[in-house]
């Protein structure tokens, strides 16, 4: 369990804001596990002392722990449903909420207004210890770069668990640059950013979910704290505290994947391409390519699929030479233009079977493999 002096088992009323309550008990549940073979971990556990009630979740793999004000009288810890706890807070009455924790009878009453409810608890004692942030070296990073490098990175990361390394972010801190990417061996998405101070040292991948989930939690903080133990990375937003383990595994060589030359190389309006793109994507289902062909001074979209139908629509780009059809992956490429930055995107072509290369107005490059079309 968490190390703390709360007592486990001993009776505990806690008053605190309806309002504070659910906030606290949102963040957190999202590290709630979905595996309902191991019942503790679908449980949130509450301590109780000193004027706070800290709340956790954890799937092993993700926790999240948050703080909220609250009158205690007594001190515990108790664990009690998750989900059930989350969606009855939300719908309370009244501002005010007590809880009130009876040992001898292993349930947690609930009453605020006119509603009263009682839960069933798990026994604290089986939640599994969390990292301690105070054992950790931290440092400080500004939010805005930090969140948007993973905002732009994260997406390419692979949601297969047969390859965990590639479900990561290679993250690295050097002096005052930070260097996230991710890949799924289709697309590739590389971004350098400028901390604007220095930072230590540090290499890790780190689970892209974690990071997703740090950006939905940030909320308006200026800095965000980073901390590394041996097999974990911890994250601290004001009173909520992230951590999540490090993925163990050899990272690909990104460096090597990106073509050295390329044979067409042309801006075109970021936007507009987009919205094409888009509007394309809805006819595609499947694993149906979207065609794109180049030709002289312009590029025509085409949506093809068998039992649905096709649409086609062309923009004017400056393009030269001989005609170029290429087959991408829709999603894909769609992610890739809304990732990159700027009203132009910089789009690099080697021919219809080599990786192409998307690049904005910054240290963002997003690759994307080639679907061999049919015919």
């Amino acid at each position: 369990m968490i190390e703390s002096e709360t007592t486990v088992g001993a009776d505990l009323k806690i008053t605190c804001s309806k309002d504070e309550l659910v906030q606290g008990l949102s963040v957190v549940g999202r590290a709630l596990s979905t595996r309902t073979a191991i019942q503790i971990l679908s449980g949130i556990l509450l301590e109780a002392s000193g004027g706070q009630v800290r709340l956790a979740a954890t799937d092993m793999e993700l926790s999240v722990r948050a703080v909220v004000a609250a009158q205690v009288e007594g001190e515990g810890s108790v664990v009690l449903p998750g989900r059930t706890l989350v969606d009855i807070a939300r719908l309370l009455p009244a501002a005010e909420v007590t809880l009130e924790h009876r040992a001898a009878e292993s349930v947690v009453h609930i009453s605020s207004g006119s509603a009263s409810y009682t839960l069933q608890t798990f026994n604290a004692e089986d939640f599994p210890r969390l990292p301690d942030f105070a054992e950790s070296e931290t440092f400080s990073v500004a939010r805005g770069p930090l969140l948007e490098t993973i905002t732009r990175v994260a997406r390419a990361a692979s949601r297969d668990e047969a390859r965990p390394v590639l479900t990561g972010v290679l993250v690295q801190f050097a002096g005052d640059k930070l260097v996230m990417a991710a890949t799924d061996s289709y697309r590739l998405a590389v971004k350098e950013t400028a901390l604007g101070g220095a930072a230590p040292d540090l290499e890790a991948i780190v689970p892209s979910r974690a990071l997703q989930e740090l950006a939905r939690i940030a909320g308006d903080v200026d800095e965000i704290a980073v901390g590394v133990q041996e097999n974990q990375v911890l994250f601290a937003v004001g009173d909520v505290w992230l951590t999540t383990r490090r993925i163990d595994g050899q990272f690909p060589n990104y460096r090597q994947l990106l073509p050295e030359s390329f044979e067409h190389e042309l801006m075109v309006p970021r936007a507009e391409l987009l919205d094409v793109v888009r509007r394309a994507h809805v006819m595609i289902q499947r694993a149906t390519p979207l065609q794109l062909r180049f030709a002289d001074g312009e590029v025509t979209v085409v949506a093809r699929t068998h039992d649905v139908g096709e649409s086609r629509e062309s923009m004017p780009v400056p393009f030269t030479g001989e005609p170029l059809e290429i087959g991408f992956n829709a999603e894909f490429l769609r992610d890739g233009l809304e990732s990159v930055d700027g009203d132009d995107v910089k789009f690099k072509l080697i021919s219809s079977l080599r990786p192409a290369v998307l690049e904005g107005e910054d240290d963002f490059t997003y690759l994307v493999m080639p679907i061999r079309l049919p015919g």
